[in-house]
């Protein structure tokens, strides 16, 4: 399965839908068996930054999770997000997702779309049971994201994955949390998604999501035992290869910009757990490897 498009998409409602919006970077269940996970710990002297793979949506049978998140969090003075997890609760943040992310003038899905893209599109709405008329003004990042939340609903998960698990965690423990990104940055991703290519994005898309139900089974394999070359050939090289331009401003760019604020926590009182969807770890540009290019020693925490 290449989900070529790490959306984070919506769950189902008012508030939280636009609060879950990014909450799907990687869609990675796990099972509780296994002696690896995707932790990770970087070192500069006796300075230490963990670095964890995160899923965004999970199922209550998933938790608790593996003893090497627990690991990282208790020997962390301070956590790091892509984004503001709790921010995405604001209503004026909520308002000004909605406003990025559809369409505020004469166009619709079907002016943007091909008769062939929209047609397909109408049937799977059709086969799912969804009201597409609803959704004609969504720009194609919030359709996609939308519907690939709603495949995994209907597999169990929900969006209370890790990051909003250990967002609620430091809240109760009293742990400073931070951000490695503003939230309009992400909202602009998602409304850039498909832009200019609106009719290819939704058919590959489309296909992606036929294999769901069928492919959980070999993305388990990889997250959990922290299998970064198979993750990489899952969510990394068929999006490089395919959509570099997509690759390098969902994955290349941001890593690079979040690089320096990381080599930061080096230098800062204590030691830092960042949590970042598992695709920005792997791979020959990924934070994993940037570090270790860098000069930090990088090892799995067991």
């Amino acid at each position: 399965m290449h989900l070529r498009y790490p959306a984070r998409p919506p769950t189902l409602g008012a508030a939280s839908t636009l609060a879950s919006l990014f909450l799907l970077a990687t869609l990675l269940p796990w099972t509780q068996v296994s002696a690896q996970s995707s932790v990770w710990v970087a070192t500069s002297g006796e300075e230490k930054v963990y670095l964890g793979g995160t899923v965004h949506l999970l199922r209550p049978t998933d938790f608790p999770l593996p003893a090497p998140y627990e690991t990282a969090y208790a020997d962390s003075d301070k956590l790091y997000f892509e984004t503001d997890i709790a921010g995405l609760n604001d209503f004026a943040v909520q308002a000004r997702m909605m406003q990025e992310l559809t369409y505020n003038d004469q166009r619709t899905l079907q002016t943007v779309l091909s008769p062939e893209a929209y047609s397909s599109l109408s049937a799977y709405a059709q086969q799912v049971g969804l009201p597409l008329q609803m959704m004609e003004k969504f720009k194609p990042g919030l359709l996609v994201s939308t519907l690939q939340v709603i495949e995994f609903q209907k597999l169990g998960f929900t969006p209370q994955g890790v990051d909003a698990h250990f967002n609620g965690r430091a809240t109760g423990d009293g742990k400073p949390v931070g951000e490695l990104e503003p939230i309009d940055a992400q909202i602009g991703f998602i409304a850039n998604m498909g832009e200019g290519n609106e009719s290819e994005f939704i058919l590959l898309s489309l296909e992606d999501m036929k294999e769901i139900s069928t492919s959980t089974e070999q993305m388990v394999s990889a997250w959990r035992n922290g299998d970064n070359a198979q993750m990489a050939d899952l969510f990394v090289d068929d999006m490089k290869e395919q959509h570099p331009s997509l690759y390098k401003s969902l994955l290349l760019d941001r890593n690079n910009n979040w690089m320096p604020i990381i080599e930061g926590m080096f230098k800062e009182d204590g030691n830092e757990f960042v949590l970042v969807g598992a695709a920005h770890l792997v791979g020959e540009d990924g934070l994993l490897s940037l570090l270790e290019k860098k000069g930090y020693q990088v090892s799995r925490v067991q």
